[in-house]
């Protein structure tokens, strides 16, 4: 007898491409469900860089951010192509299927407020900035190399004492949370006097062993929100890296804002905000950092006028979170 051919009971059979479909679609999400690899896709979605910028933008082994470009090379997430003996690889945005792009646009919405990108923007500007596109002589040569050359050749503290020339001799400067006194140093040789405080004992003795020989640098162990320094004594104010330990921000910036005399000015330097809770914790910080407007606002209810902050563009040796200067004037 001739037999009928089985049918699933829920309904027709299945389409002989439905599996791989769904397999290709099931690989598209595995591609996507790496923090790193999602890291990447956002770099890279627009602009074309090679293994070695990648890697100093995301701060990973370039072996390893390697592997992650070959899983997305190998689902389609990105392309490559040959520049002399390097790999550059962008978004396949053009070749990306409707599904692959509608997964995507949900990722962007999902991961748009991650701190870890703003950070990676921050890195790729950076590194975008030191491209050049021509030139001639030896600058062009030289070109994209050379921040590292000028640094190798002739150090970092040049260009830092040429700022710091530009400072009134007859300035009082608040070192704020001074530590070992890095800061205290160097100012000290361009002002009238520098007024150091610490609320750390072991910190205020090492900077007191490096101002030894300074006659013009006085030294405070107090805390921040109780400054031991008269009102509208100086011209200027520092807090740099500090506020992340300070339980109360708002009482040490206003206490800056005591201090300083009518025109003076305060400047703040410090982590812009960022998930890295490991890197928080060991480094005995209180919070992950600040945003931009955040600090602009303390500045701005402490009474600051012209209240400005903006990120840093991290150093390439940087490991930590990236920086943002804010500074205001009383």
């Amino acid at each position: 007898m001739k037999q009928t051919p089985r049918t699933h009971a829920s309904g027709p059979p299945l389409e002989s491409n439905a599996e791989p479909a769904v397999e290709r679609q099931l690989a598209r999400f595995a591609a996507l469900a790496d923090p790193a690899r999602l890291r990447l896709l956002a770099l890279l979605d627009g602009e074309e860089l090679g293994v070695g910028e990648l890697a100093e933008i995301v701060q990973l082994p370039q072996s390893s951010v390697s592997r992650h470009l070959k899983v997305l090379l190998d689902q389609g997430w990105v392309v490559s192509r040959s520049e002399r003996t390097a790999n550059i690889y962008t978004m396949a945005n053009g070749e990306l299927p409707p599904p692959a792009r509608t997964l995507w646009a949900v990722t962007q919405g999902e991961i748009a407020g991650w701190p870890t990108l703003a950070h990676d923007r921050l890195r790729l500007e950076r590194r975008l900035a030191e491209r050049t596109e021509g030139g001639r002589g030896f600058f062009a040569g030289v070109a994209a190399e050379w921040q590292t050359l000028r640094a190798e050749l002739y150090g970092r503290v040049f260009s830092e004492a040429a700022i710091a020339a530009l400072l009134p001799r007859d300035w009082v400067v608040a070192d704020l949370a001074c530590g070992a006194g890095d800061l205290t140093v160097r100012l000290a040789p361009r002002v009238a006097r520098v007024v150091a405080v610490d609320a750390s004992p072991e910190m205020l003795a090492a900077a007191k062993r490096r101002t030894r020989a300074l006659t013009n640098v006085e030294l405070h162990r107090a805390d921040l929100a109780q400054l031991p320094i008269p009102d509208r004594t100086c011209d200027a104010a520092l807090l740099v890296l500090a506020l992340t330990h300070v339980g109360q921000p708002a009482a040490a910036v206003a206490e800056m804002a005591r201090i300083l005399k009518p025109g003076g000015r305060a400047v703040i330097v410090d982590l812009l905000r960022h998930d890295r809770d490991d890197f928080r914790r060991r480094m005995g910080q209180l919070r992950n950092g600040f945003g931009a407007e955040e600090l602009k606002q303390l500045l701005t209810v402490a009474g600051f006028a012209a209240a400005e902050c903006a990120p840093l563009a991290p150093e390439a040796e940087a490991k930590g979170p990236a920086l943002l200067l804010a500074a205001g004037s009383r």
